[in-house]
């Protein structure tokens, strides 16, 4: 007789002004022509969705109800690996190379330590390096739920050490964003992973066929609340499934093309976005088989923008 597991927490919920987390979702799978064991996912409703980050509009209330002008900014960043964290030290040696073109005395960062120069200086040498001023030690929870070691941006004054503020002449946002931004650079390779890949969410996993045969899956989605893990039940505000996000003209699959190469390449880009033209042109918002689910899986958040609805209503 099988026996049933206790019943794990809810975990984190929506709020009233975002739509539930689960609703039918169309998916698209195909094969990396380069590689035959590589299998491509992709959320189709989320890709086709037509969300756009709101930071620094009225439509972006925070994360943090009490901390609303930092945006998700204000908890810092979780380093991936060294990858990352090598960007993120290039991308600092880059903004004081070019700090006389920044806004302010200060260069391109508000909240620059002034233990930079120092550090910097360091690395080229043969002494052990000290940490990064810019990071500090945390934990994050492992693969299987273990608290563990990491690395991740300062907080300070309840922000990550790279967010500008409105009263920096730069304007609020992210230094490492404003930086690439003005010298022609994609963000992509300039900022922290967790940071750019927002509001995608890539997950890779080894699989294995009843014949023995091992693939690898890579699925792109949506990066909701629940993404973030318990910690998302203590966002006030999540931007996923908010209507006020789903206003922009282009759908993800177009507005994020850079983020979307990045993470599955140029080739395996091109079959999605086919795809997503064709899909586009194929399906309408009204149209429902005998089922009763609609043909176009939309997001309902953008449906609830189209429509002007209450997230409830959907």
């Amino acid at each position: 007789m099988n026996q049933l597991h206790p019943r794990p927490g809810r975990g984190p919920q929506p709020s009233p002004a975002e739509v539930a987390f689960d609703f039918p979702r169309e998916w698209f799978e195909f094969t990396n022509p380069s590689d035959a064991d590589h299998i491509i996912t992709c959320d189709l409703t989320w890709l086709l969705s037509t969300y756009s980050c709101a930071f620094g509009t009225s439509a972006c209330p925070g994360i943090d109800s009490e901390n609303p002008d930092v945006g998700c900014c204000g908890h810092g960043a979780f380093l991936c690996d060294e990858d990352d964290r090598d960007r993120l030290i290039d991308t600092v040696k880059a903004m004081e190379r070019n700090a006389s073109e920044g806004p302010s005395s200060r260069g391109w960062w508000q909240n620059r330590p002034d233990a930079v120069n120092d550090w910097l200086a360091t690395i080229d040498s043969d002494i052990d390096e000290p940490l990064e001023p810019w990071l500090e030690w945390d934990e994050l929870d492992n693969d299987e739920g273990e608290p563990e070691p990491a690395l991740k941006t300062q907080v300070l004054n309840g922000a990550c050490i790279f967010a500008n503020r409105a009263d920096w002449p730069g304007g609020s946002g992210c230094a490492l964003h404003q930086w690439a931004v003005a010298h022609d650079v994609e963000h992509v390779h300039a900022k922290p992973d967790v940071c750019w890949q927002l509001p995608l969410r890539r997950l890779e996993d080894w699989e294995e066929r009843p014949d023995g045969h091992e693939i690898l899956r890579t699925t792109i989605t949506e990066y909701d609340r629940r993404g973030w893990g318990n910690g998302g039940e203590d966002f006030d505000w999540y931007c996923t499934g908010n209507p006020g996000t789903h206003d922009n003209e282009q759908a993800i699959w177009q507005s994020h093309k850079v983020e979307l190469v990045e993470l599955i390449g140029e080739e395996c880009y091109n079959i999605l976005a086919d795809h997503c033209r064709a899909r586009e042109k194929a399906g309408t918002l009204g149209a429902f088989g005998p089922s009763g689910y609609p043909l176009l899986a939309i997001h309902p958040a953008t449906r609830a923008a189209q429509e002007n609805l209450a997230p409830d209503e959907v």
